[in-house]
């Protein structure tokens, strides 16, 4: 998200993302490499390096993002490899399992990053007393009468 709303169109250095997020260096890195090779994200070397958004925000969607990071959102692995467990098609546990696992894909998979870029800075606008307009424009609140 940060480098979405932080790219204008050049490569932002990860030592930038990683001071804006506060976490570290080496631990962004890491997470840079599957981004990288999943071709959400490129990695320009240089001066004037840094990562960049392969495709518009408007087209990806959380659900590959996570996907990419983290593999399967399955809260436990029966849900994953039903062959694993004997009880599988006894359990009611495992159905629930199950729709948890639904619910949390449906919600990254209805998601974009830049739906998610835009409700960062509606909370940031909000934060900062101001609204945002249709247009993303930033206003000051008018005070309420009481």
């Amino acid at each position: 998200m940060d480098l979405a709303l932080h790219s204008d169109e050049s490569p932002v250095p990860l030592k930038d993302i990683a001071r804006r997020q506060q976490i570290s260096l080496p631990y962004l890195e890491h997470l840079v490499m599957p981004l990288v090779s999943g071709e959400i994200i490129r990695s320009t070397r240089g001066a004037h390096g840094g990562i960049s958004l392969l495709k518009s925000p408007e087209k990806i969607r959380l659900s590959e993002v996570i996907r990419l990071l983290e593999g399967s959102i399955a809260p436990v692995e029966c849900v994953i490899h039903p062959d694993i467990c004997p009880r599988v098609g006894s359990c009611a546990m495992c159905d629930i399992w199950d729709e948890i696992k639904k619910a949390i894909c449906g919600v990254l998979e209805g998601t974009t990053l830049q739906e998610l870029v835009e409700r960062q800075r509606q909370k940031e606008a909000s934060r900062n007393g101001e609204t945002l307009g249709s247009e993303g424009a930033v206003r000051a609140e008018q005070p309420k009468d009481t």
